[in-house]
């Protein structure tokens, strides 16, 4: 049988297609083989720094490979998400990715050097941080409804702290104002630390604030909590309503997960999904998570990788109605 050049081309493709398939499950099947590199776009201390740690110990112990963290802070997260568009695709070097750094950023910031849905890809979901709507001792509301009314009733006489533009908190409190028709200064500041301490002190009147870093306050009373931001109250403040409540459809949580370069083979993306999943579903890690205030939550890696994309165009409209700048 004589074969033509068409029939020729066509069997070299699927024979190559065959061998690079059979070098990935390979890779895979032997994975990993040396330390894996935990890249946390943030300072140590904070939810993702203590999320990638707690998995890292379950991975290294279940893998038998050192599982490092290290953490790339700076420029808003941007450094370390460069750094892994550039990484290299072997499973070796993957990453936190806060929905800050990979679903608000990329449309934040109009010329980064790097495409978060080209450049890299979702291994799975981590967890959730919710927020809690705060005010400060000054402030006589006790109810969202009221807030709102108060708001209402003095435009622009009430202020937000925020952790900077483009911060989770920052954009919570940014589409409770496009759904509630309220005017609310916003008073940036470098962290949620120093922006918490203003809202303690008076200085600022709310704050949408993450569960971890308010709950202290919110019990010892110098804090009142007038709502949640997720779909369903908190186990630590049963008695808080979710904003939801009040204002339907309201929601704007932190949410975590991990990312590697785009290049990385399916099969070990496979296989670092299955060792999260099964990691997140230890009850000795969700009570350590809860500690924290984090709720553990897996995923597939398609459905992370969709999630990052869904939430950078629902972002991309919150910032250009409220026309949000880099700072």
């Amino acid at each position: 049988m004589r074969l033509n050049r068409q029939t020729v081309s066509a069997f070299t493709c699927a024979l190559s297609a065959m061998l690079v398939l059979s070098s990935s499950l390979a890779d895979a099947q032997d994975y990993p083989t040396k330390p894996i590199r935990v890249v946390v776009p943030l300072p140590p201390g904070g939810s993702n720094d203590v999320l990638a740690r707690i998995l890292a110990q379950k991975m290294s112990e279940s893998f038998g490979q050192p599982v490092i963290v290290e953490n790339k802070p700076g420029a808003a997260g941007n450094i370390a998400t460069d750094f892994m568009a550039r990484a290299e695709g072997d499973g070796y070097t993957i990453a936190i990715a806060p929905n800050q750094t990979v679903a608000v950023n990329p449309v934040l910031y109009p010329k980064l050097p790097f495409d978060v849905l080209k450049d890299l890809q979702g291994i799975s979901m981590l967890g959730r941080v919710p927020m809690v709507l705060v005010v400060s001792p000054k402030v006589t509301a006790t109810t969202v409804t009221a807030l709102i009314a108060q708001a209402k009733a003095n435009p622009d006489k009430f202020s937000y702290a925020s952790a900077g533009s483009g911060s989770p908190q920052h954009m919570a409190a940014e589409v409770f104002k496009s759904m509630t028709g309220v005017k609310l200064t916003h008073i940036p500041y470098k962290g949620s630390a120093p922006a918490l301490v203003d809202v303690l002190g008076g200085t600022v009147d709310v704050m949408f604030c993450p569960i971890n870093s308010a709950l202290p306050h919110i019990r010892s009373g110098k804090l009142r909590a007038l709502g949640s931001t997720g779909t369903q109250r908190l186990e630590l403040l049963p008695n808080v309503p979710t904003i939801a409540e009040t204002v339907p459809n309201y929601e704007s949580d932190i949410w975590i997960g991990m990312i590697a370069p785009v290049k990385t083979p399916p099969a070990i993306i496979n296989k670092l999904n299955a060792e999260l999943r099964r990691a997140l579903a230890l009850p000795d890690v969700q009570g350590k998570l809860a500690e924290q205030g984090i709720y553990a939550e897996s995923s597939t890696a398609a459905d992370f990788t969709k999630l990052i994309a869904t939430d950078q165009k629902r972002w991309a409209a919150v910032i250009k109605a409220a026309n949000i700048v880099p700072e």
